[in-house]
């Protein structure tokens, strides 16, 4: 029998919990679990703690942009009108992505907390894995893996006025924007 595990969570070395503890508890519509001097816990949904904040001793630095490490963490939001009222609960707070991509196989958006760190704010736009990497192996996706970036204010008001989920989601409606390429907000350069 082969084991199937799930991920649990995901823990963040900071020199900064508090700040870190509020974006993610903002971002992510959480709340605090458990928070001492060391760490941090922080549940969303049915897990005990979905993100853990562990506080290094003494000064740290924010990540650079070449570090090697992990890119980001991602979050599945179930249709892109919850993934668009996301967006608005933090811009309201005064936290807006640094880039959005139609990637094609997701919409997505992506902040920075804190320390740096990216977090992708995703809805998957296929109805099963199979189509999403039936769509990865076609020429759309093999032309330009990444996807071109979208303005995220034109989307709600798109959204808003009655656009299709299906039209919005298509990488044919963010192209028409002409918006530069996002590869390099992503590796920050």
């Amino acid at each position: 029998m082969s084991a199937s595990p799930k991920f649990a969570h995901v823990v963040f070395q900071t020199g900064q919990p508090n700040q870190m503890r509020d974006w993610y508890c903002a971002a992510l519509d959480g709340h605090v679990v458990y928070q001492d001097q060391a760490l941090c816990f922080i549940a969303y949904d049915d897990e005990h703690h979905r993100v853990a904040l562990m506080t290094l001793p003494g000064d740290s630095r924010r990540k650079h942009p070449t570090t090697a490490c992990a890119h980001h963490v991602a979050y599945t939001f179930e249709d892109l009108d919850e993934l668009l009222h996301r967006y608005v609960l933090l811009r309201d707070q005064g936290t807006i992505p640094v880039v959005c991509i139609a990637h094609g196989v997701t919409t997505s958006m992506y902040y920075q907390d804190p320390d740096g760190n990216f977090v992708e704010m995703q809805i998957d736009n296929f109805a099963t894995p199979a189509d999403a990497t039936n769509y990865m192996h076609g020429p759309e996706y093999a032309g330009d893996s990444v996807g071109p970036a979208f303005d995220p204010e034109a989307m709600l008001a798109a959204r808003r006025g009655g656009t299709r989920v299906e039209e919005l989601t298509d990488r044919a409606w963010s192209l028409r924007a002409g918006l530069p390429d996002p590869m390099p907000i992503l590796v920050g350069v």
